[in-house]
């Protein structure tokens, strides 16, 4: 196989676009690259605790350079990331990432999102999940599928407006598990 490095990164073009989020600056939605490392870097450690613990579902991590290189250094043929960046002071800043891994068997993926806490409520994950369910889609997969906190309205609202099944977690009452069908 080969090295996550030398994985190449989809063509901007058809993944790449910008909106305007209710309130705020354009932003643009394009593939995560390797090169992202800082700006994933720096949006990982501003996360706010409580987005945090959503976002892990309750666990703790330790980041360090691995961690955040494994988040940007992705293969492509088994798994998507897709960051929402906007251009503060002349600089590019990381402000949401949605992301799938596909499953052994090719059929399903797990997907999460997550958005900056400032940047919460403005429609950026609804179209970062939206844009990630349409890659999906066009990988043929049958199923997305994730896991989210019970307490994570928020999360849970756009997965029922976007038409994931929601129910209960069989085994932990703590989760909900959201599932799609692609097909």
């Amino acid at each position: 196989p080969q090295p996550l490095s030398a994985m190449p990164v989809p063509a901007a073009e058809p993944l790449a676009e910008s909106f305007q989020p209710i309130i705020g600056h354009a932003v643009t939605l394009r593939p995560l690259r390797p090169d992202d490392v800082d700006i994933e870097l720096a949006f990982v450690t501003g996360l706010s605790a409580a987005t945090r613990v959503n976002r892990l579902l309750g666990g703790a991590i330790r980041i360090t350079d691995e961690y955040i290189r494994r988040l940007t250094h992705l293969d492509w043929s088994r798994e998507a990331a897709l960051a929402a960046v906007v251009m503060l002071e002349g600089a590019e800043v990381l402000i949401g990432v949605a992301r799938y891994v596909g499953d052994a068997d090719g059929r399903a993926c797990e997907f999460a999102v997550v958005v900056a806490d400032a940047w919460q409520g403005r429609g950026i994950g609804r179209r970062l999940l939206e844009k990630l369910i349409g890659l999906a889609r066009k990988r043929g997969y049958a199923t997305m599928y994730g896991e989210i906190l019970a307490t994570n309205t928020g999360m849970l609202r756009l997965a029922r407006k976007l038409d994931f099944r929601v129910a209960l977690h069989p085994e932990d009452r703590t989760l909900a598990c959201a599932t799609l069908a692609l097909a």
